[in-house]
C-alpha cells in the first residue's frame, strides 16, 4: 500500500511540475479541443465524407485552427496566457455548439445573415431547449478539465518562453492551414471561388474556417450593398428599358393558365442530338423531340452563359433573367438579395404554385435558402426521396427513381403549378452502374469523354419513361413543357478526344461551338419544330411570361422573348465573348459563325462588344449592389424569406 502511495506521489509530483508550463498547459488545450471537434464532426453532421483524403482532412483541419486560435495565447506572459486560452477556447466551442444546435433543426450550418435574421434562428424559438441532448456537456468538457487544471496550478511558469516562439507556434498554425488548403483544392478545385456548399467548406477547411470565411464574404455583399442607392438602377432600368423585345402575338397568352414543368438536363450538350456512336443513337427521345415529336420546338441555336458557379448559374439566369457572377457562384455569395423572379410573378399574377424536385440535399449551391428569396413554395430534395445505394451513382439520386418519384410529389400540388426538376446522372465523372448502361462507351482513352455517352443515354430513356408517366398521371396534356442542358458537360481539357468524337479540329471557335445546349419548349395546341433563333439562358423568363400573357416590359430582365420579331439574338457569354447568327468573338478575335473563318474587327464588332459589356456590366451591378430591392411595381411584393419553410415536403413520397 505505501509502495503504491509513493508511486501516486511521484506522478502527482511529475503532473504538477508539467502543468507549471504553459506549453504543457496549450498542448492539453490543444489535444482536448481538437478531439471534441473531430468527434463532433462525425457524430453531430453529416458531411457526406469519401475517400481517404477527406478522412485525413478531417482529423487534420481541428488541429490547424486550435493551433493557430490558441496559439495567439502563447504572446502573453504567465496565468494571463491560461485565461486568454480559455476565454479563445469558450469562443470556439459556442461557435461549435451554436452550429450543432442549428444543425439539429435546420440540417445546415450557421451564416452570418441567419444570425441576422430572425425568421432562421427565431424558428427555433422554445424548441431550442428540446433539441439539447445530455451528452452536449461533452462539448464544454475541455473547458471544465482546463480550469481545474487552472485551478490545481495556480502558477504557471514560463519555460524561458520567448515572444518569438509563441510567433513560431502561430505561424505554425498558419502554416497548417496552407497544406489543409492545398490538398482540399487539390480534391476539390476551385473550392473557395466556386463557394459550392457550406457543407464542402466545413468538411474541407473545417467549422471555424468556415466561420471567418462565411464572415469575410458577409462583409464584403454589406460593404457593396451599403453604397448602393436607387440612383444606381436607373442606368439598368435605361438598358432594359432599351433592350425590350415585345411578344408575338401568336404566342403571347398561348400557354396561359396551364401548368409549367422545366426539366433540367445536367451537362447536357447539343452536339449530342442526332450523334451516332458506332452507328448507333445515343439520344434517340431527344432526337424525336429535336424534330418536332410531341410538338416541341427546339431551339438548335441556344447557348449556356454560365460562369463558375455552372448549374446554379442556370437556375438563376432561367427564373430571373439576369447573369451569374464573374467569380463564386451567386447562389452562395448572394443569396439574400431580393429577385423578381419567375416564380414569384407566377405566384402575384396568376396564382401559380411553384416547386423545386431534385435529388440531391437541400444545402448544395445554398438552395435552401435562395429558393426562399427566389419564392420556390416547396423544394423537394435528397430527403424526400429514396436514396438506398441502389439508387445513387455520382451526385446524388439516379434519373431514373428521380422521375417516378416526382410524380406523386407533381400531382400533390395546387394547379396551376410551376415546377421544376433537375437531374443528375449525367454530371461528371459520368460514371453508371453496369446494368443501367444501355450503350457501349466511346473509345477515345479519355475516360471522361467515353463515359459521357453512357449516362446521356440513361438520362434520355429517364425523360421518354418521364413523359409516359406525366400522361399516365394526367398531367401530361395541360402542361407546358421546358427542357433544357444547364452547361456543358466536357471542357477544354478533353480537346484531343473531342476531335476524335466530332472529327474536326476543337479551336477557340469550335469551342465556343460547342457550348450549345438544347432547349426545347412544348406549348399545348402549338405546332412544334426546329427553331434556328440565336438566344441564350437569358431570355427563357420573358419568353415565359409572354406564353403566360405576362408582359415582360415593367421587369428587370437582361434577355428578350424568343419568340419575339425583336429578339436581340447577340449571346454573351459570361467571360465577354459572344455568338450571333454572323460573328463570333473569342478573346477579342472575331470569326465568321457560319464557316469559322477569322475576320477583321468592324464597327459593328466592335458595338457588340460594347453592348456585351455593359449587359454583363449591369447585370453584375444588380447582383453587387443588390438593386433589385429599389425597384418598386404597383402588383409586384419583393419576396419575404421568413414566409417559406421547406420540411413538410418528405410527407409526399
Amino acid at each position: 500500500m505505501n509502495e503504491e502511495l509513493k508511486v501516486f506521489k511521484k506522478v502527482e509530483v511529475a503532473m504538477k511540475k508539467l502543468f507549471s508550463y504553459k506549453l504543457s498547459f496549450f498542448v492539453l488545450a490543444v489535444i482536448l479541443f481538437w478531439a471534441k471537434t473531430y468527434l463532433s464532426y462525425k457524430t453531430e453532421f453529416n458531411l457526406g465524407v469519401k475517400g481517404t483524403t477527406q478522412e485525413i482532412l478531417l482529423v487534420f483541419n481541428p488541429f490547424s485552427s486550435a493551433v493557430f486560435f490558441l496559439g495567439l495565447a502563447l504572446l502573453a506572459k504567465g496565468r494571463k496566457s491560461a485565461i486568454i486560452m480559455l476565454i479563445i477556447d469558450f469562443v470556439m466551442t459556442f461557435v461549435l455548439y451554436a452550429n450543432i444546435l442549428f444543425y439539429r433543426f435546420f440540417d445546415d450550418f450557421l451564416t452570418f445573415p441567419n444570425i441576422k435574421q430572425s425568421g432562421n434562428v427565431g424558428n427555433m424559438g422554445d424548441g431550442i431547449f428540446s433539441i439539447m441532448a445530455g451528452h452536449d456537456i461533452f462539448y464544454f468538457l475541455d473547458i471544465i478539465i482546463l480550469i481545474a487544471v487552472l485551478i490545481w496550478r495556480p502558477e504557471l511558469k514560463e519555460y524561458k518562453m520567448k515572444k518569438r516562439f509563441a510567433s513560431l507556434v502561430i505561424l505554425s498554425g498558419v502554416a497548417l492551414f496552407f497544406i489543409n488548403l492545398h490538398y482540399a483544392e487539390k480534391d476539390r478545385p476551385q473550392l473557395l471561388t466556386r463557394t459550392f456548399d457550406r457543407n464542402y467548406i466545413v468538411k474541407y477547411l473545417g467549422l471555424y474556417n468556415y466561420t471567418i470565411y462565411d464572415g469575410v464574404q458577409t462583409a464584403q455583399t454589406e460593404t457593396q450593398r451599403a453604397y448602393a442607392s436607387s440612383d444606381d438602377l436607373t442606368s439598368v432600368e435605361n438598358y432594359t428599358t432599351s433592350h425590350y423585345a415585345k411578344p408575338n402575338a401568336e404566342y403571347f397568352g398561348s400557354a396561359k393558365g396551364k401548368n409549367i414543368i422545366k426539366i433540367h438536363l445536367e451537362s447536357f450538350q447539343s452536339f449530342l442530338i442526332d450523334y451516332k456512336l458506332n452507328g448507333e443513337e445515343v439520344t434517340p427521345f431527344l432526337n424525336k423531340l429535336a424534330h418536332g415529336g410531341e410538338d416541341v420546338t427546339y431551339f438548335d441555336n441556344f447557348f449556356h452563359q454560365t460562369g463558375q458557379g455552372k448549374t446554379s448559374d442556370a437556375e438563376l439566369t432561367m427564373d430571373n433573367s439576369i447573369f451569374g457572377l464573374p467569380e463564386g457562384s451567386a447562389f452562395v455569395t448572394k443569396g439574400e438579395n431580393t429577385y423578381q423572379s419567375l416564380p414569384a410573378i407566377l405566384d402575384q399574377k396568376e396564382g401559380y404554385t411553384s416547386a423545386v424536385l431534385h435529388g440531391d440535399y437541400k444545402s448544395f449551391w445554398n438552395r435552401d435558402q435562395i429558393y426562399k428569396h427566389i419564392g420556390y413554395d416547396k423544394f423537394f430534395d435528397a430527403s424526400t426521396y429514396d436514396m438506398s445505394d441502389e439508387n445513387v451513382i455520382n451526385m446524388g439520386l439516379k434519373d431514373k427513381p428521380f422521375f417516378t418519384e416526382s410524380i406523386p410529389k407533381l400531382e400533390s400540388l395546387k394547379q396551376p403549378f410551376y415546377a421544376h426538376l433537375i437531374t443528375l446522372t449525367n454530371h461528371y465523372p459520368f460514371n453508371l452502374d453496369e446494368e443501367d448502361a444501355s450503350i457501349k462507351k466511346a473509345t477515345t482513352g479519355d475516360k471522361t469523354v467515353d463515359n459521357y455517352f453512357q449516362t446521356a443515354r440513361y438520362l434520355d430513356e429517364a425523360l421518354e419513361q418521364f413523359f409516359k408517366e406525366l400522361k399516365e398521371a394526367g398531367l401530361y396534356d395541360d402542361s407546358v413543357i421546358v427542357i433544357y442542358g444547364d452547361h456543358n458537360g466536357i471542357s477544354e481539357n478533353h480537346n484531343r478526344a473531342m476531335k476524335e468524337i466530332l472529327g474536326k479540329e476543337i479551336t477557340d471557335y469550335q469551342n465556343a461551338q460547342n457550348q450549345r445546349v438544347p432547349l426545347m419548349i412544348r406549348v399545348p395546341g402549338k405546332k412544334g419544330g426546329v427553331n434556328h433563333t440565336y438566344g441564350g439562358e437569358i431570355d427563357v423568363m420573358p419568353t415565359l411570361l409572354h406564353l403566360q400573357g405576362i408582359d415582360s416590359q415593367k421587369y428587370i430582365n437582361f434577355g428578350t422573348d424568343l419568340f419575339s420579331k425583336d429578339h436581340d439574338d447577340t449571346v454573351a457569354f459570361r467571360n465577354g465573348d459572344f455568338v450571333t447568327p454572323k460573328y463570333t468573338s473569342v478573346d477579342n478575335v472575331i470569326y465568321d459563325t457560319k464557316t469559322g473563318e477569322k475576320l477583321k474587327a468592324n464597327e459593328e464588332t466592335k458595338n457588340l462588344k460594347t453592348r456585351v459589356n455593359q449587359q454583363l456590366s449591369l447585370s453584375d451591378s444588380v447582383l453587387y449592389k443588390d438593386l433589385l430591392r429599389f425597384h418598386k411595381l404597383s402588383d409586384f411584393t419583393a419576396v419575404d424569406p421568413s414566409d417559406y419553410h421547406y420540411g413538410k415536403e418528405k410527407e409526399i413520397k
